[in-house]
């Protein structure tokens, strides 16, 4: 992936080595299913149930010690450039429909980090809390990714971005708290399977990106696109449970089939359209 010398985003903060601790409400996240489904086998418990501990109850940020000065390593660099791609691709998208983008903040941390969402731990992997619209990375995931799932390349990180900022758009767009209504009234598997919607349209949305990032600034290199589809398929929902020692139960997916996620960040990348990305109308999923 050609990423170097592209615009750099203001919009990251860097906590790496400054701990926390913090309670409250969901989040929603990329990794989160790994810990979840662990959990479940290890426990007895469903992985929702999990997923119910790990998010927390309650609201309200807490607060923590100062972090050190921004570290610009290639690491956080990288992670700037992507952010800012994806700005300016949304950026662009939501311009064209007569609307203002407003763009989430980037949180690097290193083992828990307070948030509106409760203490984010390194181990529910990235996400994003709509509580206050930031999206939290430790950048040991990357090596996790590498390392579990032989998964690398920095297009592969770059979709898991992505797949974050997709939902910053989807609480911007009403998508998100439609979530929350079912969370309130429906059963586990209606949560279950609003959540599959959900996250298939998050990868779509990272599809979307990469289409309009490529358009304007030719990032693809051989390789990337098959690095992308790889991570989607080894964080699917099956591939995870067959990982985890247990048995596939589809209704207790939570993010998709590795086959449909592969399938949805597809669908994003060959027009960048992103009313091709509504998993919320369609059978077939």
């Amino acid at each position: 992936m050609k990423w170097e010398g592209g615009r750099e985003s203001d919009n990251v903060e860097d906590r790496r080595g400054s701990g926390g601790g913090g309670f409250g409400g969901k989040s929603i996240g990329i990794g989160t299913i790994v810990i979840a489904l662990v959990g479940s086998y290890i426990f007895g418990v469903s992985p929702s149930t999990v997923l119910e501990v790990i998010g927390g109850g309650g609201a309200g940020e807490q607060q923590q010690g100062p972090a050190g000065p921004p570290i610009n390593d290639r690491d956080s660099k990288f992670v700037k450039t992507v952010l800012a791609d994806t700005e300016d691709a949304w950026g662009a998208l939501f311009r064209a429909q007569g609307a203002t983008y407003q763009p989430p903040t980037l949180t690097l941390f290193s083992d828990r980090t307070p948030t509106a969402c409760g203490t984010g731990q390194s181990a529910s992997g990235p996400f994003y809390c709509p509580g206050d619209q930031k999206v939290y990375i430790d950048l040991s995931f990357f090596r996790l990714m590498k390392e579990r799932f032989n998964v690398a390349g920095d297009f592969a990180q770059a979709y898991v971005i992505a797949h974050e900022v997709g939902h910053h758009v989807q609480h911007l767009m009403g998508t998100s708290q439609k979530m929350q209504e079912v969370r309130r009234q429906g059963s586990e598997s209606q949560v279950n399977a609003m959540s599959v919607r959900m996250e298939l349209q998050a990868d779509c949305y990272a599809g979307v990106w990469a289409f309009h990032t490529n358009q304007k600034r030719q990032i693809l290199e051989g390789g990337d696109v098959e690095a992308a589809l790889k991570a989607a398929t080894a964080i699917g929902d099956d591939a995870l449970q067959r990982q985890g020692g247990g048995a596939v139960v589809p209704d207790s997916f939570t993010h998709g089939t590795s086959e449909q996620r592969a399938r949805w960040f597809s669908k994003g990348l060959e027009n960048g359209k992103v009313e091709g990305c509504n998993t919320f109308d369609t059978r077939n999923l």
